[in-house]
């Protein structure tokens, strides 16, 4: 009977307990596990198939967790957890109330640094490389794993840069396999691959002009060369770079031919690989599809529209205009400072610049909002798709905090559409010229108006900026709401059964507010609640507050949104009742004030 070695490997101490050439069948049976779990649980696929080889490798040849393992994104670590006492509970991945998808100093020591946005290794594991250093400690080994999206970013450069001048214990292993979500772009990209082609001479690399100890390129799924070189590597004093070719989703044959699907790819079969594709006939259109439906449609009709996403043309829906217009769109890679101000530069020159970045990583990116866009008021675009609750990616791309570190910003106008319509006419608005910067958040997932493209698609309606809607009216309480959690309030009104009582205004500009709604609003009803799907402290809430304050207004001001902590990961709907803004806690609430 074969023998099952991974169900006898709880830490990496059993790990080098095996003799090395037990490995491939480790790595066989590791692959199938992550297979196995993600086809039924979700997550990330591709990305820790890649890196099974490299994975036991590290663990086998260093001594972790003594020795530090930093892991560049997270989404390439589900062997190492594995590895790493989580094989047991590995079937609770990005499920609420179970492990992070992504590395978490505070789930395991192993887990050396909390990642979920890319290019921090290289600066956390020198970090930790100098501070041995300074302890006295000159043994310890300190390992970055980074893949070539990521170190195509400024902050892996800085890195880098900073590195060469030190004589710091840190290897830095880059994971090269041409792809991050989507495939990499860039001059780096061309570098690394003549590099891999044999065609780039070895006095022309880049690497060790930096002062690195260079070795590569080597195949990061042979095993027995990994372990070499990494025992051969762990006796090199000073900063070290070692070049490793792998392919994303290697083990599945579905995964390695369509790395862009299988990157997070749902269910699927796990013997075939087949995706178990759900019907979507008669669902609302995603609303990052209403973005690149739309501004394709305006970017025909209108060729000083551009558009650019720091390397999610995917996920953004940008690449509906890359694939039509591509000398108007762009992949910048992971780059959001460059982004932003590369779309300043361009809004310099009367262009009209759709920059589309997740909530999330705006935030990589907020020197560049306020010093090169609002300060010169230059009217950027900004399209912050993923803005609210994501799911089960967790506390790392929560966009929740974009309402109040762009509320502060003097010049930025803040729109959040309700529906599909909203942001459509909205998009148009923008390009028929605005005065000032704008961001225009909306959700990860679909939109409520399953005929959107049918009926609504291309018939577009200015929008007035700063205006407010009364969606419902009513006799003894206000809820003011900002953005598509208002659909929560509406389905909410129709299940509520007093509901004439409760009147319901949309705030789609949270800046700038209308005053003159707000104060017909303060002088009619006692009670007035606020809802979001942002951060309570600074956000819209807050600006009704301080609308108050200045008014001299001493209504009874309810606000409800994402409370001050870090939300972790679980489902929207799971994560939207934790903060009591799901269309349940709504009704109750209402029930509740009605008495």
């Amino acid at each position: 009977m074969k023998s099952n070695l991974l169900s006898n490997i709880f830490n990496p101490v059993d790990l080098r307990l095996l003799k090395e050439e037990q490995l491939p069948e480790v790595a066989q049976e590791l692959r199938q596990f992550i297979i196995d779990v993600v086809s039924v649980k979700e997550g990330h696929l591709g990305a820790s198939l890649g890196v099974v080889e490299l994975t036991i490798a590290l663990h086998y040849v260093f001594n972790t967790p003594e020795d530090l393992l930093v892991w560049d994104v997270g989404h390439q670590a589900y062997g190492h957890k594995i590895l790493t006492e989580r094989r047991e509970n590995f079937h609770t991945n990005r499920q609420i109330g179970g492990i992070s998808g992504f590395p978490k100093r505070s789930e395991s020591i192993y887990d050396t640094f909390g990642v979920g946005h890319s290019s921090t290794s290289i600066s956390a594991a020198l970090g930790m490389a100098i501070a041995s250093q300074l302890k006295g400690d000159f043994n310890k080994q300190h390992i970055a794993v980074i893949g070539d999206a990521s170190i195509a970013s400024g902050m892996a450069f800085e890195g880098l840069n900073h590195a060469g001048v030190t004589d710091a214990n840190l290897l830095v292993i880059l994971n090269d396999n041409a792809i991050g979500i989507d495939p990499s772009v860039g001059a780096l990209k061309k570098y690394l691959t003549a590099v891999k082609e044999g065609k780039n001479p070895k006095k022309n690399n880049m690497i060790k002009s930096l002062n690195f100890d260079y070795s590569g390129p080597i195949d990061g799924h042979d095993l027995p060369a990994l372990i070499k070189e990494l025992n051969r590597l762990k006796n090199i004093k000073g900063p070290k770079f070692l070049h490793i070719v792998t392919t994303k989703g290697k083990g599945l044959q579905q995964a390695e031919e369509n790395q862009v699907k299988y990157h997070a790819p749902g269910k699927f079969d796990a013997a075939t690989g087949e995706l178990l594709l759900k019907s979507e006939e008669n669902l609302p259109p995603k609303y990052q599809d209403v973005f690149g439906l739309t501004i394709l449609d305006l970017a025909k009709k209108n060729d000083k529209i551009i558009g650019i996403t720091p390397a999610m043309p995917s996920g953004s829906s940008l690449k509906f205009m890359m694939d039509e217009i591509p000398e108007r769109a762009f992949d910048v890679g992971i780059a959001e400072q460059h982004a932003v101000t590369l779309a300043a530069g361009m809004a310099t020159q009367g262009m009209i610049v759709y920059c589309n970045i997740y909530s999330t990583f705006l935030q990589r990116a907020y020197d560049q909002v306020i010093h090169d866009v609002a300060l010169q008021n230059l009217p950027v675009i900004f399209c912050l798709d993923r803005a609210g609750l994501v799911g089960e990616d967790g506390a790392t791309h929560h966009g929740v905090f974009d309402i109040a570190y762009l509320r502060a910003i003097p010049n930025m106008i803040i729109y959040a559409p309700i529906n599909e319509i909203a942001l459509q006419n909205i998009l148009y608005t923008a390009q028929l010229g605005l005065n000032h910067p704008i961001a225009i958040r909306y959700p990860r997932g679909r939109g409520v108006l399953p005929k959107w493209e049918v009926e609504n698609f291309g018939h577009y309606e200015k929008i007035k900026i700063g205006e407010a809607n009364c969606l419902k009216s009513g006799t003894k309480i206000a809820v003011l709401s900002t953005g598509s959690i208002g659909n929560n309030v509406i389905e909410a009104l129709n299940e509520y059964s007093n509901s004439n009582e409760i009147a319901h205004y949309d705030f789609p500009f949270i800046k700038p507010l209308d005053n003159n709604v707000l104060h017909s609003v303060f002088s009619n009803f006692n009670r007035i609640i606020t809802i979001e799907e942002a951060t309570i402290n600074g956000g819209f809430g807050s600006a009704v507050l301080e609308f108050a304050a200045t008014n001299n207004y001493k209504n009874d001001i309810q606000i409800l949104g994402i409370p001050d902590v870090f939300i972790e990961h679980g489902t929207v709907n799971q994560l939207q009742q934790l903060c009591k803004i799901d269309v349940k806690s709504l009704v109750n609430l209402f029930s509740t004030d009605s008495k």
